[in-house]
């Protein structure tokens, strides 16, 4: 980490995701020389702490980017596309959270494990694009056998907590299984049908192709971090009432053979990955294991039989932490050392 000290915002700090990004900074021991908390208006004024120092939540405006190094945001496409312009054009380094510059082609989309070379090009428009959750987890376990041997196909499916829609979805979840347990009615106003004791095959709006955006993030995401248009991608994302980790089923047909033990020999050594592998003692990747934690588990490595060149795969990460607030800093730190 650079010696330097950095003057830095976090937009939409008083979120689940804004917050744990303030744990991640002071965990990580970024080089801060001054926090700025931002939000809507009505969170103006609420205290929050970092390394032990109580600091006021102050007004997202049009003014509050002045003198600041890097802005991490984390308050939704709508904020994102007004004012990481006005950030980027006061001289601010945006890394933004929200799926609102993810695709724009002059805005890189980093996973520091992945393609941390691309964020060279945030000089064209001063913004870098976090990925989507489930994005991020993915392709941490992908990369290495990408580079070993290339990726023809991929077949995925998610099962994702509630935290990814957000405080709301994981009190309805609470509230929910509390009224089913004790034989009570339940209201359902965050998800289209319940949660509680369910699986839902629908994360965000569906779109004309059948597909859900979610499932459509993946795959353009996707060959946007590989930086490989030629990969074939088939997404299912479903809900599951789970409060915390992304789970993912990957099945990966390869350009070139490749053993489940070579993955694990690759993945062993790959950065932000733990292998949790030992499927005969009932060892895989839990939802409950990832929490909490910065890395991707992989376990259920094993050779697809029913195609020449396949891998079957079970991915899990906190979608709080890697997912999102983790890796914006980790896209800081790099700001921080390599460019400012």
């Amino acid at each position: 980490m650079s010696e330097k000290k950095v003057n830095v915002a976090v937009v939409g700090a008083t979120g689940a995701v804004g917050n744990q990004m303030i744990v991640c900074l002071e965990e990580r021991n970024f080089p801060v020389k001054s926090l700025k908390f931002l939000a809507s208006a009505r969170s103006a004024g609420r205290m929050l702490r970092f390394r032990g120092d109580m600091t006021a939540v102050e007004e997202l405006t049009e003014n509050s980017f002045k003198d600041v190094d890097i802005a991490i945001f984390s308050a939704g496409a709508g904020t994102s596309e007004k004012f990481a312009p006005i950030a980027a054009q006061c001289g601010c380094i945006v890394v933004d959270n929200s799926s609102q510059w993810r695709m724009n082609p002059d805005i890189p989309l980093v996973v520091p494990e992945v393609n941390p070379h691309a964020i060279a090009a945030y000089t064209k428009k001063g913004i870098i694009a976090n990925p989507n959750c489930s994005t991020i987890q993915m392709v941490v376990a992908l990369n290495p056998i990408h580079k070993k041997c290339g990726i023809r196909r991929l077949v995925i499916s998610t099962y994702q907590a509630v935290s990814g829609t957000g405080k709301k979805a994981v009190d309805e979840l609470f509230d929910q299984t509390r009224a089913m347990m004790n034989f009570q009615n339940y209201e359902t106003k965050v998800y289209p049908h319940r949660i509680a004791f369910n699986c839902l095959p629908h994360i965000d709006k569906f779109m004309e192709n059948g597909y859900t955006k979610e499932e459509m993030k993946m795959v353009n995401e996707t060959r946007k971090i590989l930086e490989d248009d030629r990969i074939g991608i088939t997404a299912t994302t479903v809900r599951v009432p789970v409060y915390y980790s992304h789970s993912e089923s990957v099945n990966v047909e390869t350009l070139q053979h490749i053993s489940a033990d070579e993955v694990r020999s690759l993945l062993q050594n790959a950065p932000g990955v733990k292998i949790m592998d030992d499927p005969q003692n009932n060892v895989y990747p839990l939802a409950t294991d990832a929490a909490g934690q910065d890395l991707t588990l992989v376990g259920r490595i094993r050779e697809d039989k029913s195609i020449e060149n396949g891998i079957d795969m079970w991915i899990v990460a906190d979608n709080i932490r890697k997912g999102a607030a983790t890796n914006a800093v980790q896209i800081a730190e790099i700001l921080a050392k390599d460019y400012l």
